[in-house]
């Protein structure tokens, strides 16, 4: 590697899990400014809830038949300002609250890892290798790694799961010469790109299918071509980025300094195998249901085993390996307020009876729209949704019992439907400040929300162009 193009710090740059300061701070006051103004909104919006059954495999949905209304006068529902307050914390005790916990626990396991895998010069080698030998091809190897990312995404459902590489991507965008957006672009935002397009997501398309009884997976080819082309904007926008922000790469051997070190490259070979132990485990996920509840734990798992392997194998000591850990679970504390004050958003519209309101105010809207409008307005009514409700599958609960009989008092295709609550759920993610896995991606890269926003918005703008043209495509085509 050339003298110009090393990171100038490489835990700066997301080879260890620090949170930016700047990046943290950015990100609270915005989350802050989003509880206030949802609280404001608990206030002002009527309250109302949609009656919820069960269904034959125990599921909660909606009853779109019974919408209680309620008055803002006396009314029990209004919360209480204690409960703002608090509302980071009695999330915890909310229902649904377990997805919370896990991610809280993924998140320190993996901090502890890294740092480890940071402090005995693991990263840092690896770091240097994939340049060596991958530095005269580095477009090339952004392809791969944006279509590895995206398929994640797509075919496993991968979002969260990715967390822990994406602070390797980022160390090695800027060791390739770009910057840490691009190895966010590359990471983070392909994954959300392919949750998005689903082809065989099981928390967005397997629920959704299953909730309008459609059989599972159904439908693809519309959703595979939608990655293609999804695969294909997103490829030429970080390209473009990455061209303007490049900096020149020597990768000669003489020039680069790099020598071959036996114990490191055994210890990467432990953990590259048992991490990649752990990704075939999440790939066959998409074929076996069981094991869809577990990903999350099987990632954090995997990756809690091999990085303490490899440390090891690096020569690092037993006292300093658990020093390091401990170390990196505590700079990693700073992320779990983040999620706890996101997450209580939704809370507070449950808990305030303003959710199933804003809800049923849409459907209304829906009703006079022409079939062209209605399916893009539905895709609308995901993409809002997405803002307080970032959980796949959650909202798959809560809309798609309203939006199959929407489709079929107005004759929409009920697939056609499920693909706009795809598109609606997924790109967002990686844009809403309400997400808690964008908003650590964001601070483990060291990238401030209002970067991420000023280069996202671009691409959020072009992709919803292009989706909203596969919908109605889509509804010329009779999908």
């Amino acid at each position: 590697m050339s003298k110009n193009t090393e990171p100038k710090d490489p835990s700066a740059q997301g080879s260890a899990l620090n949170i930016s300061k700047r990046s943290f701070i950015i990100a609270i006051a915005i989350i802050f400014a989003l509880m206030v103004m949802t609280y404001i909104l608990t206030l002002v919006v009527p309250g109302g809830e949609y009656a919820r059954t069960i269904d034959a495999n125990g599921n909660t949905i909606i009853d779109t038949a019974g919408m209680r209304k309620k008055g803002r006068i006396d009314d029990k529902s209004i919360l209480p300002f204690w409960k703002w307050l608090l509302s980071p914390f009695l999330v915890l005790g909310a229902e649904g609250n377990g997805t919370v916990i896990a991610v809280m626990v993924f998140l320190l396991v993996i901090g502890g890892v890294f740092n480890s895998l940071n402090c005995c010069g693991l990263m840092q080698y690896m770091l240097v290798k994939i340049v060596y030998r991958f530095g005269h091809v580095r477009y090339t190897l952004m392809a791969v790694l944006t279509v590895f990312f995206m398929a994640m995404g797509s075919l496993v459902g991968s979002f969260e799961e990715v967390i822990p590489m994406v602070p390797i991507v980022v160390a090695l965008s800027v060791s390739l010469g770009w910057d840490a957006v691009t190895g966010l672009a590359m990471s983070l935002l392909a994954a959300g790109c392919g949750f998005a397009a689903g082809v065989a997501n099981p928390f967005t398309i397997g629920v959704a299918q299953g909730l309008a009884g459609l059989p599972t997976f159904s439908g693809m080819w519309l959703r595979f071509v939608s990655f293609l082309l999804i695969y294909g904007l997103l490829l030429l926008f970080i390209r473009f980025h990455a061209k303007k922000t490049e900096k020149p790469l020597q990768v000669a051997k003489e020039e680069s300094g790099f020598e071959k070190n036996p114990r490191m490259d055994k210890a990467l070979l432990y953990f590259a195998c048992i991490l990649g132990t752990g990704i075939l485990l999440v790939l066959c996920s998409s074929f076996l249901p069981f094991l869809q509840a577990y990903t999350m734990i099987i990632v954090a798992l995997v990756f809690l085993i091999g990085g303490l392997v490899a440390v090891s194998k690096s020569g690092m000591e037993k006292k300093k390996r658990w020093e390091t850990f401990v170390s990196g679970v505590v700079s990693i504390l700073p992320s779990i307020l983040m999620i706890l004050m996101a997450s209580s958003i939704k809370y507070m519209m449950v808990e305030g009876k303003i959710l199933d309101t804003t809800l049923h105010g849409a459907v209304q809207v829906a009703s006079g729209l022409p079939k062209g409008g209605l399916i893009l307005f539905i895709y609308l009514i995901c993409l809002v949704m997405n803002f307080f409700i970032p959980s796949g599958s959650a909202k798959a609960f809560l809309l798609i019992p309203l939006i199959v009989p929407l489709a079929q008092i107005f004759g929409l295709s009920t697939q056609l439907c499920i693909v706009a609550f795809a598109f609606g759920d997924g790109f967002s993610n990686v844009f809403y400040p309400t997400n808690p896995a964008l908003l650590i991606s964001l601070s483990l890269g060291g990238v401030n929300y209002g970067e991420w926003a000023k280069y996202s918005s671009k691409f959020q703008g072009l992709n919803l162009i292009l989706t909203s043209g596969i919908l109605l495509l889509g509804l010329v085509l009779g999908y």
